[in-house]
């Protein structure tokens, strides 16, 4: 009962600390912050926003391939109504570049890695990260890949999903990353993609619709998210814990230029950066968080070493994306 009461106690103290601060007085003047993200099922953070602070979250997703474009239209327009905008650091960077991102960096950053605020602009909150997952039914344990060069053995020809390296900017920029940090020359990791394409793997869009043909038993692994062990639930997903590194884009959240709800904006800022609600995200969407301590609830995550990827420049996403064209002899 003593614990019960502690963590009651802590929760009750966390809800007066955002109403009770000079800048939640202002926000609640302001009345409302609202929130553009590419990231999915966020809406039990932005519902807890608007519990523990008293002013209104409004959360509006937009998709990754439209994020950009969206936001510098609205905002070439003076229509962007957004105060806070989350995206995966590329994006960001770009955004920054086009004067969209104002100066800001909320209490919190303090919990995080140094380089994940460098700039003081933008603040690195999470890695939306890649690894490998497979049917559970179809494929055991013992027989999962233990390293990404596994994926090249013929036993899996055919029995492979994966975003197609050929136009998805993430697929070729991993691709590339394994190179620059995995592999100990650039001839083994040729041969490792030149064997995951002889294996002939099904081609999808993004890694959005990678579980699906997993889930069905059509495909038995996939390059994708091991958060979708968790969202997919209870979908017979289980992932395959390597000896290697797991890389990702890094996720960015910053506060918006001549925002409507400046205020309000930077204290959804500070909520979104917080424990409470980079623990909802990490639980409640299996997303990996850079908030110390803090681990999607998926069997060994907590031991896995994630390292986000370099930025590749758009001549660098052609010039690949071509190259993996001619390897996998993508239509």
């Amino acid at each position: 009962m003593k614990r019960v009461f502690l963590f009651l106690l802590i929760m009750a103290m966390g809800s007066t600390a955002w109403a009770g601060s000079s800048l939640a007085d202002k926000a609640k003047a302001e009345g409302k912050a609202r929130f553009y993200a590419n990231i999915t099922a966020i809406e039990p953070i932005v519902e807890g926003f608007t519990e523990d602070t008293g002013v209104k979250g409004e959360y509006t997703r937009i998709s990754t391939s439209k994020f950009l474009a969206t936001v510098l239209t609205e905002f070439k327009a003076g229509k962007l109504m957004a105060d806070v905008l989350q995206a995966p650091l590329p994006v960001m960077e770009l955004l920054k570049q086009q004067g969209v991102l104002a100066p800001y960096r909320p209490g919190e950053a303090d919990k995080y890695p140094g380089w994940a605020s460098a700039d003081g602009v933008i603040q690195q909150f999470g890695i939306e990260y890649v690894g490998l997952i497979y049917n559970k039914e179809l494929v055991k344990p013992e027989d999962a890949p233990k390293r990404y060069q596994d994926l090249a053995d013929p036993k899996w020809k055919d029995r492979i999903v994966m975003a197609n390296p050929t136009t998805h900017a993430t697929t070729i920029s991993w691709l590339v990353g394994l190179k620059e940090n995995v592999f100990k020359s650039e001839a083994e990791w040729m041969d490792f993609v030149k064997g995951l394409a002889a294996n002939r793997p099904m081609f999808v869009t993004s890694f959005g619709p990678t579980p699906a043909p997993i889930e069905s038993g059509e495909k038995a692994i996939g390059i994708s998210m091991p958060k979708y062990i968790i969202t997919k639930a209870p979908a017979p997903l289980d992932w395959a814990r390597l000896e290697q590194p797991l890389l990702g884009t890094p996720r960015g959240i910053a506060i918006v230029a001549n925002a409507k709800h400046p205020n309000a904006g930077r204290l959804f800022m500070d909520y979104f950066l917080s424990k409470k609600a980079m623990s909802m995200l990490a639980s409640k969407v299996g997303e990996y968080v850079l908030y110390p301590g803090v681990y999607p609830p998926i069997d060994g995550m907590d031991k896995a070493k994630v390292i986000p990827l370099r930025e590749l420049s758009d001549e660098e996403l052609a010039k690949w994306g071509a190259e993996f064209k001619r390897i996998f002899d993508a239509p």
